[in-house]
C-alpha cells in the first residue's frame, strides 16, 4: 500500500536494500516501531518479523489460501475487477478468485454477525465510490497487511475508489517503485497477469483511499492509497486452494491410501 500525501499511513518494511529501497521481495520484516502500533500489534508484527530472519516464512491469508480481508488483500492483490449492478458492486481479485460483495445504499444491521469478508455497504458521493466495511471476524490468519499486522472485532475500514488522470496513475506508480523496489521498477513477470502495465498515460487510473480505524491495536486513524491502472494482455488465472506447487515448489497434492467409501 502507498503512503498518503500526509497524516498518518501504514506500517513499512523494517528492512532496506542498499539504494535505501524496502527490501519486500526477500523478507516481510514489518517496522514495529512504527507509532501507529499499539503494544500487542507491535509484539506480533515483532514477532513474526523475527521468524522471517530465522527462515520461517509466517502464514498469512494470501498463502494459505483463506478468504483475505480488508485491507490486506488491497495490499497483496495484483490485479482487480469492478462490476456495477443495479443494487450491489462486486469486486473481483485475481488471485484464487477472491470476491468481495458491497450493498449499494443500505446500512450496516443493526447488530453484525462476524463473517471472514465482514458486512459491507456502498454509496457514491459524485464520482467516488464509497465503500465501508466492518464486523470482519478474527482468526489465527487475521492480518490487516503482508507484515501480519493484526486486528480486532473493532475493525473499520473505509475505501473511496475514483478515476484519477493516467498521468496521475503513472506518476502514483513510479514514485511507489522508486520507494518500494531496488532499482526504481517492480518485476513484470507473475503468475497474476498475462501482461505488462499499460504505459498509455491517456487511459485514465483508478486510486482508493483506504482509511483504516481499530482502536484496540492502533493509536490512530491511518490511510494508505493504491492505483490501479490497465494491463496489456489477459486476466489471468491464480489457482490457490487447488496449487500443487506450494509456494514454488513442485510438490504433489495429498492422495487417500484407500477410498473413503
Amino acid at each position: 500500500m502507498e503512503q498518503p500525501p500526509s497524516g498518518p499511513g501504514p506500517i513499512t518494511g523494517k528492512l532496506r536494500n542498499p539504494d535505501g529501497t524496502f527490501n519486500l521481495l526477500g523478507l516481510w520484516v514489518g517496522d514495529f516501531s512504527a507509532p501507529i502500533l499499539k503494544p500487542e500489534a507491535a509484539e506480533t508484527v515483532r514477532k513474526l518479523g523475527e521468524l522471517e530472519l530465522n527462515g520461517e516464512v509466517f502464514p498469512n491469508p494470501h498463502s494459505q489460501c483463506w478468504p483475505e480481508p480488508t485491507p490486506f488483500a488491497l495490499g497483496v492483490q495484483l490485479g482487480m475487477q469492478i462490476l456495477q449492478q443495479k443494487d450491489e458492486v462486486i469486486l473481483l481479485y485475481v488471485a484464487d478468485h477472491q470476491v468481495r460483495h458491497v450493498r449499494m445504499n443500505m446500512p450496516h444491521p443493526m447488530k453484525v454477525t462476524p463473517s471472514w469478508k465482514g458486512d459491507t455497504v456502498g454509496h457514491y458521493e459524485g464520482d467516488t465510490l464509497v465503500i465501508d466495511t466492518v464486523g470482519q471476524k478474527v482468526g489465527p490468519l487475521s492480518r490487516a497487511d503482508a507484515f501480519g499486522t493484526p486486528f480486532s472485532p473493532a475493525l473499520h475500514v473505509i475505501e473511496r475508489y475514483r478515476l484519477i488522470g493516467g498521468e496521475a496513475a503513472r506518476d502514483a506508480q513510479r514514485k511507489h517503485e522508486s520507494d518500494f523496489f531496488a532499482g526504481g521498477a517492480a518485476p513484470q513477470e507473475n503468475d497474476y497477469a498475462r501482461g505488462d502495465i499499460d504505459p498509455d498515460p491517456k487511459k485514465k487510473g483508478l486510486q482508493v483511499e483506504i482509511t483504516v480505524d481499530d482502536p484496540h491495536m492502533f493509536t490512530t486513524p491511518w490511510k494508505a492509497l493504491v492505483t490501479y491502472r490497465h494491463i496489456l494482455g489477459e486476466w489471468g488465472e491464480a489457482v490457490c486452494a487447488e496449487n500443487t506447487r506450494e509456494f514454488g515448489s513442485d510438490g504433489k497434492p495429498p492422495v487417500a491410501d484407500k477410498p473413503d467409501f
